[in-house]
């Protein structure tokens, strides 16, 4: 199959694209500039110099291909239903990464015990209503004869195996743990966030292109931890003695903004991913999120670290 891969260069994009690339597919991928093409070039994909804005180019490249993987934003409507609409009446794939803090509650990092699979009822937060809308508009193409599917993943970890390695919330905490010696979360990191492995995720996106109905939802998991317990395997990581460090409101928003506070870094999200195990088949299996970090995956970021 010809692949149309937004965000190649980027975290998940361009772990996907590789893979593609790995089963076989001609892929090529969207690149804001002449250097990110020269990196995705150099894992084998065919760089589309263009953004999100440049509608035409994503038409052109939508026409062209066998489906589409829209893995650069969540939330930028215009780029997605250009697509979308270009692929209206072919019965071709559109599979569009959403992210599960459209479930999330904005709890200043206390813990909130609600826990949703694809058939619980949303009740979104302020942030994330307009993400919602999006998202059911997109699977709504299904009526125009497009095998458009959405995958929800929760926090990801893991190291990428594109141009980008890593996620944001994670790498998130070590910079700051960092900066302070010490790891610190908003609040007393009660909050809880399902995650899933960088690797497992891949191959979810792999079994939706190969079998997803149109109009199927798939949250992305494979378990959960809380922020506070995140922040202390970063701890044991770094060689830090003692607990972790509870920070207010403000002194989060300095560091992640007032949005990535309240509805990723405080918020819960807590998803159980059902329907794609049953119905698609998939088994996640790669290591959990602590091991991650308390086994080196993070080796790396955390050996600069100055504690």
């Amino acid at each position: 199959m010809r692949i149309f891969c937004t965000g190649a260069s980027g975290y998940i994009g361009g772990s996907i694209a590789v893979a593609l690339l790995a089963d076989g597919h001609e892929v090529s991928g969207l690149v804001r500039s002449e250097e990110s093409a020269a990196l995705v070039r150099s894992h084998g994909i065919s760089p589309v110099l263009g953004s999100l804005d440049d509608l035409d180019v994503l038409r052109a490249e939508a026409a062209r291909c066998d489906a589409v993987i829209n893995a650069a934003s969540s939330d930028h409507e215009p780029s997605a239903v250009a697509m979308l609409e270009m692929l209206a009446g072919t019965g071709k794939a559109f599979i569009h990464t959403s992210g599960t803090s459209i479930v999330g509650t904005q709890a200043a990092g206390y813990r909130v015990d609600d826990v949703f699979d694809e058939t619980t009822p949303l009740k979104p937060s302020s942030g994330r209503a307009a993400r919602i809308a999006l998202n059911a508009r997109l699977l709504a193409f299904r009526e125009r004869n497009v095998r458009s599917v959405i995958i929800c993943p929760s926090l990801i970890y893991g190291l990428g195996t594109g141009a980008a390695k890593h996620s944001i919330q994670v790498p998130w905490l070590i910079a700051l743990a960092k900066k302070a010696g010490v790891a610190k979360h908003y609040g007393p990191g009660e909050n809880i966030w399902s995650n899933v492995h960088i690797d497992d995720l891949v191959e979810l996106f792999e079994l939706a292109l190969d079998g997803a109905p149109a109009g199927a939802f798939y949250f992305a998991e494979n378990g959960e931890n809380s922020m506070k317990e995140i922040c202390e395997a970063i701890n044991r990581q770094l060689g830090v003695a003692g607990s972790t460090l509870p920070m207010s409101f403000e002194e989060a928003a300095r560091e992640w903004g007032e949005g990535g506070t309240q509805n990723t870094m405080g918020s819960n999200s807590r998803v159980r991913a059902i329907r794609a195990r049953e119905e698609l088949g998939w088994s996640p299996s790669q290591p959990s999120l602590i091991h991650e970090i308390e086994m080196g995956c993070y080796a790396a970021s955390l050996a600069s670290a100055s504690v």
